[in-house]
């Protein structure tokens, strides 16, 4: 477990908007997460998310290309596995979460809810964003927990984040017309010169609140990357009805 006890966990997402607990997880959970997550993957168990579907950089053109069938996410993890749901809502998340939201936590669905796999050779890399940039809630505050099922290293395109980042206010022509941070005006890669690549082990579990600014490069390694997400709120932050956010049930726990 992290020398920080939880408090002091909660004050570093608030200061900084992510924090990284080492350990969370045990081994022998994780390995057999991945395993469970290994045959999906191979038996292309729906409901899937392709590289080609998103079109990112080095992602395949279509799913007729070469890589065309490489899966991105394992959609709706809640759904797939009992592992996944007694990790979604296993007392040390409620008991984190209730810290932060000072209120019942909900699981969001509709929002990661997914094991993102990410590829050699066909797996994209995913441009700087905030995650609420698609979500719709009464409020922006939602925390993502990503925990890693194996290493997590820049080689095997681990994420980047970039501190502070989640209470700055920025005008929306900061951002592309799909909604990407501009890597190319000098005022936001002061910024991205910033951000940070915490090297994960199997186990670790990043925070990280839906404001901050984030990206993962390119896996250049041969082994696939597993990293099982979910998306939290608290009860009184609704998602707005008639959006995607509210197109799945939550759960609460």
């Amino acid at each position: 477990m992290s020398v920080h006890s939880k408090k002091e966990q909660v004050q570093m997402l608030r200061d900084r908007g992510f924090v990284v607990v080492p350990g969370l997880v045990s081994p022998e959970r994780c390995a057999a997460m991945r395993a469970t997550a290994q045959q999906q993957l191979e038996e292309a168990a729906a409901p899937l998310e392709f590289e080609a579907d998103l079109r990112y950089p080095g992602a395949p053109e279509s799913k007729h290309a070469p890589g065309g069938h490489t899966v991105r996410r394992l959609l709706d993890a809640y759904s797939r596995d009992q592992m996944f749901r007694e990790w979604a809502a296993a007392p040390e998340i409620r008991g984190w979460m209730e810290l932060y939201f000072g209120e019942e936590p909900r699981l969001s669905r509709a929002h990661h809810n997914c094991m993102m796999t990410k590829h050699p050779a066909y797996g994209s890399l995913t441009g700087w964003h905030r995650d609420v940039r698609y979500w719709s809630f009464e409020r922006d505050d939602l925390v993502s927990v990503w925990l890693a099922l194996g290493p997590e290293t820049v080689d095997n395109g681990a994420l980047w984040l970039v501190p502070q980042s989640h209470s700055v206010p920025f005008t929306s022509d900061r951002f592309d017309q799909a909604k990407f941070f501009r890597a190319d005006l000098p005022e936001n890669q002061a910024l991205i010169q910033t951000a940070i690549s915490p090297e994960l082990q199997t186990g670790d579990v990043v925070f990280f609140h839906c404001n901050t600014l984030h990206s993962a490069g390119k896996n250049i390694t041969d082994d696939i990357k597993f990293s099982l997400v979910f998306t939290y709120h608290g009860a009184s932050n609704v998602p707005l009805p008639g959006s995607r956010s509210a197109s799945m049930p939550e759960v609460a726990f």
